[in-house]
């Protein structure tokens, strides 16, 4: 019995929501009754008998203007378990509509009723029918939320931060069962400025140190404080967040309109949780969602390296458009297959299909174009490591270059329209092996495409590659090493205390590339302004300090020196480059010089072949000849260097 119970229970609660024609129906009836219950109740009163034929007349005509004043007032849009006050006054306006015209009308159909009666009648009416409307929206709002803390378990007990509009809001979001994993306890203010206050039902918990807050998160058994926005949680970082992060209370934000968007839908929304890497630098680029989407909608679109950092983030972003199809290709089985589970619970309505494969393998490069189709190619396959190419330089070509030029040759041969190469501030003057190698993907990618645009190759593929720093959080960068570390009580480690780096976030690194598959023409090289550079001793120290310990006394600094190919700076543009402007203020186009295809293509067929027979002097040497700005630093290939 109970099982059953549930099961209803279940379905009731993932029923969206009632259809509007049921919901104006349930008035009608309620609207309909109130009325003819107003009558019998004023012939009550006065000790006469119903008439039953006005009675019958009667309902007919409250039907028909309960309906129209229903209709015009469109309450029976509103979702009723979200009903709130301010939508209530629909209900209101309705049935004194429904007074002002039912009554007027009964006094010309029967002019025996005297006007005391019909006023009696006519106000009995609309109050009783307003409230009446009003409570059965109660009742399902109430039932709804027992129902669902019934069937949903343990409800994750939050604090909200702040008392304004956006804190508000917040708790109507997720007291609505917005997100429906979360129970608001309160507000939390610092400070004892809104002490004995209360908001939106809800009461204000004032704290003015860390022990307050403690007591505070105890008393009520808080396991999250929920930020309307990342500006407010910055705010804070130097103190709510660090009694957060020492207690282990999870910090949470309301993801953005934008993050909720979906090719104009609303998705399933999900709260996100602050990471400190979020907070350590400056706002996110903005990028326009709607350009991206009337470039995308409808193609089959495919992603190598969809397994990594970058390429699983830019399949999750790729979600939000209506693409026919995605492929994943990539060729690290388990990650391939994680994303794949992740894709098919969270992603559902998404096609996609994922294919292990190698960007070295002509044949399975081959296999996956003549089988899909793809209409637009977002190149993230890599190797990215410096220290493990400037050990590896043969992979580093073979997977950086003669992967890319796979990539893009069958991108031609088989009509796909954009190809977007993802590249990296590592690739200008580059001083390492891995720098090198994708600038001279950047150079045959580019060089195809200017030979298309000229006539000289045949092919309609547009080439456009996007440049940028590192990427907080992706696969081996610095900020998931360094939270390790803290976590293990230090020490930190950093190369050199002057190293400095761009950096951007996940999501932001991937919209750039959707942004600039859309808004290129051809031949490009994009790159942010992102901005000034982070010291990376400040970052450790702020990552220390946001953790909740002292840097250089509960957790030290150790500096290790700089690794082989790893200069102190990186730079988004050489010396010898300068930039134009495009349609966003953060995107720039790079002036580059441009490589003849067919003088780069022998050198890449030479670099190619050398990096095969493993005869790495030969091989780097030629990489220098190629681009003439590669001058190693703390390398054994030094030596190669003209001086």
């Amino acid at each position: 019995m109970k099982f059953e119970f549930m099961k209803i229970a279940e379905r009731i609660v993932r029923t969206k929501y009632l259809n509007r024609w049921i919901v104006m129906m349930l008035d009608v009836l309620l609207s309909t009754g109130v009325t003819l219950f107003a009558y019998c109740f004023v012939r009550y009163l006065r000790e006469e008998n119903v008439d039953w034929f006005i009675f019958g007349h009667l309902a007919i005509i409250a039907v028909i203007i309960s309906c129209g004043t229903l209709a015009l007032m469109r309450s029976y849009r509103m979702v009723m378990r979200f009903t709130t006050l301010r939508e209530t006054w629909r209900i209101g306006c309705a049935m004194f509509l429904k007074v002002i015209a039912l009554y007027p009308l009964i006094s010309v159909s029967y002019p025996f009723f005297s006007k005391e009666r019909l006023i009696v009648g006519g106000v009995l009416d609309m109050m009783t029918s307003t409230v009446v409307l009003v409570a059965v929206r109660v009742v399902l709002v109430t039932l709804y939320g027992r129902l669902k803390k019934y069937i949903g378990g343990k409800l994750k007990r939050v604090l909200i931060y702040g008392m304004n509009d956006q804190s508000a809001s917040l708790n109507m979001a997720l007291s609505n069962n917005f997100l429906p994993s979360y129970k608001v306890v309160g507000y939390l203010v610092m400070g004892k400025r809104y002490k004995h206050l209360r908001l939106s039902g809800e009461s204000v918990y004032f704290a003015i140190n860390e022990e307050s807050f403690v007591r505070i998160v105890k008393d009520l058994h808080i396991n999250s404080i929920v930020f309307p926005d990342y500006v407010t949680a910055q705010e804070e970082q130097k103190r709510l967040l660090t009694f957060c992060q020492k207690y282990n209370i999870e910090m949470l934000v309301l993801p953005s309109v934008e993050d909720l968007s979906s090719g104009g839908q609303l998705s399933r929304p999900r709260m996100k949780e602050i990471h400190l890497e979020d907070l350590l630098g400056r706002d996110e680029i903005e990028i326009n969602m709607q350009e991206i989407a009337e470039g995308l909608d409808g193609k089959i679109v495919m992603v190598t390296g969809a397994a990594g950092s970058i390429g699983s983030e830019l399949c999750r972003q790729l979600t939000r458009f209506k693409v026919k199809r995605l492929i994943f290709f990539d060729s690290a089985e388990t990650p391939m297959h994680n994303i794949q589970l992740e894709f098919l619970d969270k992603y559902p309505d998404t096609p996609f299909v994922p294919v292990i494969g190698d960007v070295r393998s002509p044949e399975r490069v081959d296999f996956v174009f003549r089988n899909y189709h793809p209409q637009v190619v977002f190149h993230a396959a890599a190797y990215k490591h410096v220290p493990l190419m400037e050990l590896n330089p043969c992979e580093a070509i073979r997977v950086n270059v003669f992967g890319t030029r796979n990539v893009a040759d069958y991108s031609v041969k088989y009509g796909v329209e954009r190809f977007v190469m993802v590249s990296t501030d590592k690739a200008v003057n580059p001083t390492n092996i891995m720098g090198a190698s994708k600038r001279l993907a950047e150079i045959y990618v580019q060089s195809l495409s200017v030979a298309i645009r000229d006539g000289k190759h045949e092919g309609k593929t547009c080439f456009i590659t996007t440049r940028f720093g590192n990427v907080l959080g992706s696969n081996g960068s610095v900020i998931p090493r360094f939270r390790e570390q803290i976590r293990n009580g230090g020490p930190v480690t950093v190369t050199h205390p002057d190293i400095i780096r761009y950096f951007m976030t996940i999501p932001e690194a991937c919209r750039l590339v959707m942004e600039a598959g859309t808004m290129g023409h051809g031949g490009e090289i994009y790159i942010f302004e992102m901005g000034k550079p982070v010291k990376i001793a400040d970052m450790a120290r702020k990552m220390i300090e946001l953790s909740g310990f002292i840097p250089d006394k509960e957790i030290s600094i150790v500096y290790t020196g700089l690794r082989p190919g790893e200069k102190l700076y990186e730079e988004l543009l050489s010396n010898k480059e300068n930039t134009l402007p495009t349609s966003h203020e953060k995107i720039r186009i790079a002036k580059v010089r441009e490589y003849d295809y067919d003088e780069i293509v022998p050198s890449i067929d030479q670099l190619t072949e050398l990096s095969v027979l493993v005869r790495i002097p030969e091989m780097v040497q030629l990489m220098k000849k190629i681009v003439p700005e590669f001058i190693s630093r703390n390398s054994e290939f030094e030596k190669y260097d003209k001086h």
